[in-house]
């Protein structure tokens, strides 16, 4: 009598993109043996609210900016139209930078990325005929965040909206920039002065707005897994926590304000896990490392959007089944905000057809699924309780590393979490070139002929016009108001005074993006990486 033969495998080693094993089976014994408290309860690893999705749904934010701010405003009126709840603005290099339209280094990139703002007169035409007291907004902006928040509190203003109304939230995020994206303008001392000065401007005046977006989203595009967004995301939520500490502030003050974003990719229950570990591990940081008394300063919010570097341009409608895949991995993980990829994004900005599906998705997921009526509805499952544990003690390891090494920015300037980011993007690239990894229509079911989508294009005018628009402000702009306003800038930079305060009154007196940028330039100098 023969023995029965093993079952096939279709491969020899099964683990998530964090290169973390997976078992065949899952059982009691897998799983942490304490059972984590409900939602809305300490450490908040099910969730930061009670009752989750029952009380409302996830803001449903879409992501949008090109071109002029004539014409983004006329997206964001579109996706609020097709039912989008936040908006969020997509800002142009030049912009992101601080260098105005018609800089030379702003030459061919005008508009191109996101949308050209230059001055309080771009920002008036960006929110026209959208009342700033009724919606949330996401600006993902970083070097001049505080410039940015200036501009969007003078149109409130303007609007009848006063500060303490305005909700949404700023990047501010540098610390990724010095690790994974690069938009930064100023030395790490400047950039994080901004970024704690902005926390104590909006701890006074504009109580409602989320002063940081601490982004793990760049770190994931950039190449990391799971395991180092969540790593390198909280350890530069601990370096902006030390630095508003250091500036005098108390955490209970600014914390409840903090808010972290996250990217979210293909392998399901990893980034289901994922989430729920950064939640409970945020939460033990604040209390136990900070000792912040007040629950929301513990707990960990999140906007969240689908992966960017998962979009191929081979079959893009296939990228749809992508988004969807990622949305839902998202809102089983808890978030609180969510921003859906659009299926034509590695072509090109995308398609109102295109963006309209990618909201659909999000009110698929939340009307027809089912799934918001469940609060965590993965928790207690053998294997994904077992994945979060994993991801909190590999976490826990870059930590230690980490501390070694002096702290994050200390780690930053020595180019450690970049190289742990590049080996796993390397490492991720060659699983791919050897079939190691599948990606559908790029190395397996590929097709010969690929089907044609519309692409968006920029009208190859709109520099010329911003340029116009720009030089025509310049020409009636009160030329002493402008110059008292930037020596008051200067003269906060060169003490120790608030730098947001001035930068408010700098853009009431029309100065210029660029303007604003360049005063603090002359201050604090210009970064250049080591190497």
């Amino acid at each position: 009598m023969t023995s029965a033969r093993p079952p096939k495998l279709r491969k020899q080693r099964f683990a998530t993109d964090a290169d973390i094993e997976i078992k065949g089976g899952y059982t009691a014994s897998d799983a942490p043996t304490t059972e984590a408290p409900p939602a809305g309860e300490f450490p908040y690893t099910r969730g930061v609210q009670a009752t989750m999705y029952r009380g409302q749904l996830w803001t449903m934010r879409q992501y949008a900016g090109f071109g002029t701010a004539a014409e983004s405003n006329r997206r964001y009126k579109y996706l609020l139209a097709q039912g989008g709840k936040g908006l969020s603005v997509a800002f142009d290099l030049p912009t992101q930078m601080g260098r105005d339209s018609d800089h030379p280094m702003a030459r061919g990139e005008v508009g191109r990325v996101g949308v050209a703002i230059d001055s309080i007169e771009d920002m008036r035409v960006l929110f026209d005929g959208i009342p700033l007291a009724d919606v949330s907004t996401s600006m993902t902006i970083n070097a001049t965040a505080a410039t940015l928040l200036a501009l969007y509190i003078a149109v409130g203003e303007e609007q009848g909206t006063p500060a303490a109304q305005l909700r949404g939230t700023i990047q501010n995020d540098i610390l990724k920039e010095y690790i994974a994206r690069g938009t930064y303008i100023y030395p790490p001392a400047g950039s994080m002065r901004l970024i704690t000065d902005t926390f104590t401007y909006c701890a006074a005046h504009v109580p409602q707005w989320n002063t940081v977006s601490i982004s793990g989203y760049h770190i994931r595009e950039a190449g990391s897994d799971a395991v180092q967004e969540v790593a390198f995301t909280l350890a530069n939520g601990i370096a902006y926590v030390e630095a508003a500490i250091a500036a005098g502030l108390d955490v209970d003050d600014f914390a409840p304000r903090l808010s972290f974003f996250f990217n979210v990719h293909n392998n399901f229950l990893e980034e289901v896990s994922k989430f729920r570990a950064a939640r409970a591990l945020w939460a033990r940081i604040m209390r136990d490392r900070f000792g912040a008394k007040n629950p929301k300063s513990q707990m960990l919010r999140f906007h969240s959007q689908t992966a960017g570097v998962t979009l191929q341009a081979q079959q893009p409608l296939v990228n749809i089944a992508r988004v969807t895949l990622q949305a839902l991995a998202s809102v089983l993980g808890g978030t609180q905000s969510l921003h859906t990829n659009s299926y034509d994004e590695a072509l090109g900005l995308p398609t109102e057809e295109a963006a309209r599906i990618a909201l659909r998705t999000q009110q698929v997921i939340g009307n027809e699924s089912g799934v918001a009526d469940f609060i965590d509805p993965l928790g207690g499952s053998w294997a994904v309780e077992a994945m979060t544990a994993e991801i909190e003690k590999r976490v826990g390891e870059y930590f230690a590393k980490l501390e070694q090494l002096g702290g994050m920015v200390k780690a930053i300037e020595q180019g450690y979490p970049q190289r742990e980011i590049e080996r796993r993007a390397y490492e991720h690239q060659r699983a791919v070139e050897r079939n190691e990894r599948i990606v559908v229509g790029v190395n397996e079911f590929v097709m010969t002929e690929e089907t044609e989508v519309p692409v968006a294009t920029i009208d190859p005018e709109l520099e010329g016009e911003q340029v116009r628009r720009l030089t025509a402000l310049r020409g009636r702009r009160n030329a002493a108001e402008h110059a008292r306003a930037l020596k008051a800038l200067d003269d906060a930079a060169a003490a120790t005074g608030n730098l947001v305060e001035p930068i408010v009154g700098a853009v009431k007196a029309s100065a210029t993006v660029g303007e604003i940028a360049d005063v603090l330039r002359a201050r604090f100098g210009e970064y250049r990486p080591a190497g």
